[in-house]
């Protein structure tokens, strides 16, 4: 049976940002606004989540924000109409020993998350300008092990030739010290807390506005959202998701380049016309 033909009374609409969201430009379409409009009216609260720190989401939707709720560091940190609902931090008993495994990766950059700012040490320009697509507020330091601190969201990192092959191999030993070790985007590696993950966020959300799984649409394409999946009913995964996504969702979405997102919430608000 066709999504098309069940969905109802959706409340709560919450989709990844890059690879999601996003097309590769990590462009958000013009149509955003008008569809956004239309979700207001009929009080559904639209809410990304994504690996990015929460400047780095909240830039895409500046007259909007204050009436929104964002996910944010993969789970880690949780605004709702600019109040803080949860922040986690992570340890700083392995961070060393994790940083210095990562330098010794050929080709990988770590970057270190923090509520403020994100941080790397590399010199690498090209790096820092692509970083900053996702990190909007980032500092360049000589040393990361310098500049400790006991709010650090997550540990990033970034693999120009993939995080599935060249980073979790080394990496995910660290999973037995009750951390989280994800691949994130085909590049990118992310260690947090065990528990942290955008599903625990959002059911975080739910319970918070006392919306069901059953109201909730969800829209994903890395495995860094299969949790997140696995809190709504109407689960979409997009036709350019990692096939363990596609696996772990009921529905599929078109690409992102073709932004699938809005259209299949166009198709929902269509049908809800209908009826």
């Amino acid at each position: 049976m066709s999504y098309r033909q069940i969905m109802k009374n959706i409340k709560l609409i919450v989709t990844d940002m890059d690879g999601t969201f996003l097309n590769s430009k990590h462009e958000m379409s013009p149509e955003f606004p008008e569809i956004y409009d239309e979700l207001k009216k009929r009080n559904i609260l639209f809410v990304p989540a994504s690996g990015r720190q929460m400047f780095g989401i909240t830039q895409f939707f500046n007259e909007n924000e204050n009436e929104m709720a964002f996910i944010a560091e993969n789970g880690g940190y949780i605004k709702y109409q600019n109040e803080e609902l949860f922040a986690d931090h992570l340890s700083e008993e392995h961070i060393p020993e994790i940083i210095n495994i990562i330098r010794n990766i050929d080709g990988a950059t770590v970057v270190i998350s923090r509520k403020q700012k994100a941080y790397f040490e590399t010199d690498n320009q090209e790096f820092a300008d692509y970083v900053s697509q996702f990190y909007k507020e980032n500092e360049k330091i000589n040393d990361l092990l310098s500049n400790r601190n006991n709010d650090v969201f997550k540990i990033a990192i970034h693999h120009p030739e993939g995080a599935e092959e060249h980073l979790y191999p080394y990496l995910k030993e660290y999973e037995k010290y009750n951390l989280k070790v994800v691949v994130s985007g085909k590049n990118w590696l992310d260690i947090m807390n065990k528990d942290i993950n955008k599903g625990q966020a959002l059911e975080k959300l739910q319970q918070s506005l006392g919306i069901k799984p059953e109201e909730t649409m969800v829209f994903g394409d890395y495995m860094n959202d299969i949790e997140m999946l696995k809190k709504a009913h109407y689960s979409f995964a997009m036709e350019n998701a990692h096939p363990s996504v596609k696996e772990a969702a009921r529905f599929q979405a078109s690409c992102n380049n073709s932004f699938g997102v809005l259209a299949t919430i166009k198709d929902y608000l269509s049908a809800e016309l209908a009826l």
